[in-house]
């Protein structure tokens, strides 16, 4: 999903529209499902193959934001009787209606994952499944993949299970309302339990040494006919919920392991140089960093709703790049078996209506649990995964990368040559006269190129040259 997830209402007249259509044809985005998936995916609507295991009788419940209608994830939590957790964790069952090798499921290797434009998304599979039977939206009966984890006290896995099962989720939950209920004590208990038992899971985190990014999103407002970008700061919420879909994928990964077939999300540690290019960051940040304290603690030191901070975590991303999958059959685990940031073995298997690998992830871990082999049509597409993630991956973070360009350059195309307060970011290690900034006001990280060398970590009076949302760039030179 994307880490930075911009949102504008779309209108035909809209030149900012405009440049992300533009954005699409350039990237070969398929605008619409070709007849034969769309008549295959109606009729797989119709149709489901159906698990025989009736957990209808699970209060399930769904956080998502309050738009969404292709919910992957629902939940119930609960104290156990000798003590500690239980969490049953129902994913949609995307392979209940793709038919392997038929025309849906070629079109979904295709498409990769969802494509996520600040106007609108771009669908993994058709909507009449990701928005209708297969998502587990409230009050309809739906297939799923249901998880059931046992945790002891201190949040640590005890016991895993996952079986294909009939749920029925009784509510569509919202970040913001999930907040407010747990804060104001006025949450159910399965609610509640989220706060306990995320909290729990951050201190498990912290024990391994991982991290999350609590990464703010980045919203475009309009104020009297112009274009606005602020940061919106994750809630608590938002970090138990993340715990809730790290910990299954943290246990699918170690149910693949046990049964030596699986692909693992992998990410190598960061390299020194990119430790030390963030620590420049920081100091240009005014990001408080000694250099007896590990970049976690740092990390998890700072507030996301403070400009200087939400600037920081965008930079902190970079040690996310190197992540892919690594598949490995007959029993041998592969060479690189960790998630750095996760500190453990890890797979993505939460969200098979957006991204492609899920799907394959799930009948994996059920062929664990089962003790069988993995179907013959997971097993043949295991070894082209990797690529084929690979490639839809880079796509969907050029697709990020270059709407938040776009849309800095619509917030500024009738400013340039206005000067502005900012701070010096990044400095190239062989062109100091190139750079990054941080505008103080608005919220914009840019490119800055000419004059002499760039003064790291310092303030600096910058002046607009360049702002074009038809190019999607946005340029500064030293004022």
């Amino acid at each position: 999903m994307p880490r930075r997830r911009l949102r504008v209402q779309r209108t035909a007249e809209d030149p900012l529209c405009a440049a992300f259509d533009a954005l699409r044809a350039s990237l070969g985005v398929p605008a619409e499902f070709p007849d034969d998936v769309l008549a295959e995916a109606t009729r797989a609507a119709a149709s489901p193959r159906l698990p025989a295991y009736d957990a209808t009788g699970i209060e399930l419940f769904t956080i998502d934001p309050p738009t969404s209608t292709d919910l992957d994830q629902a939940m119930y939590l609960e104290r156990r009787a000798g003590g500690g957790y239980r969490v049953y964790y129902a994913i949609a069952d995307v392979a209940a209606f793709v038919t392997p090798g038929g025309a849906l499921d070629a079109e979904a290797h295709r498409r990769v994952t969802t494509l996520y434009f600040p106007d609108e998304k771009t669908p993994l599979h058709p909507t009449v499944l990701s928005e209708g039977a297969a998502s587990l939206l409230p009050d309809a009966t739906r297939p799923a993949l249901l998880w059931r984890i046992d945790l002891d006290a201190d949040g640590a896995t005890t016991d895993t299970d996952v079986r294909r099962a009939l749920v029925r989720s009784r509510a569509k939950l919202d970040y913001e309302g999930v907040q407010k209920q747990i804060d104001a004590g006025t949450a159910p208990e399965s609610l509640a339990l989220l706060r306990d038992i995320g909290t729990l899971r951050e201190q498990q985190e912290v024990a391994r040494g991982g991290i999350s990014l609590n990464v703010p999103e980045q919203e475009i407002v309009e104020q009297d006919h112009r274009y606005g970008l602020t940061y919106r700061a994750p809630l608590p919420a938002d970090g138990w919920n993340a715990q809730i879909s790290l910990l299954t994928g943290i246990a699918g990964a170690q149910l693949m392991l046990a049964h030596g077939t699986g692909i693992l999300r992998t990410l190598p540690s960061a390299p020194d140089g990119a430790v030390a290019r963030l620590r420049r960051s920081a100091q240009a940040l005014g990001i408080d960093w000694p250099h007896h304290v590990p970049y976690a603690a740092v990390v998890r030191s700072l507030d996301p709703r403070e400009p200087n901070h939400a600037a920081f975590l965008q930079e902190c991303t970079a040690l996310l790049r190197g992540a892919g999958y690594s598949v490995f059959t007959g029993g041998t685990a592969p060479q690189l078996a960790v998630h750095a940031a996760v500190a453990a073995p890890y797979t993505h298997c939460t969200a098979p209506l957006r991204r492609l690998v899920d799907r394959y992830a799930g009948e994996l871990c059920l062929a664990a649990v089962a003790g069988q082999d993995p179907p013959q049509w997971v097993a043949a597409a295991l070894d082209a995964l990797p690529k084929e993630m690979a490639q839809g991956t880079s796509r969907a973070n050029t697709v990020e990368r270059e709407s938040v360009d776009i849309v800095e350059a619509a917030l500024l195309k009738d400013r340039v040559g206005e000067v502005f307060d900012a701070t010096v970011v990044d400095v190239k290690d062989r062109q100091p006269t190139v750079g990054t900034v941080h505008l103080t006001d608005p919220a914009v990280v840019a490119r800055i190129e000419g004059g002499g060398s760039l003064p790291l970590g310092e303030r600096l009076r910058v002046r607009l040259t360049q702002a074009d949302p038809g190019t999607a760039k946005v340029q500064f030179t030293p004022a």
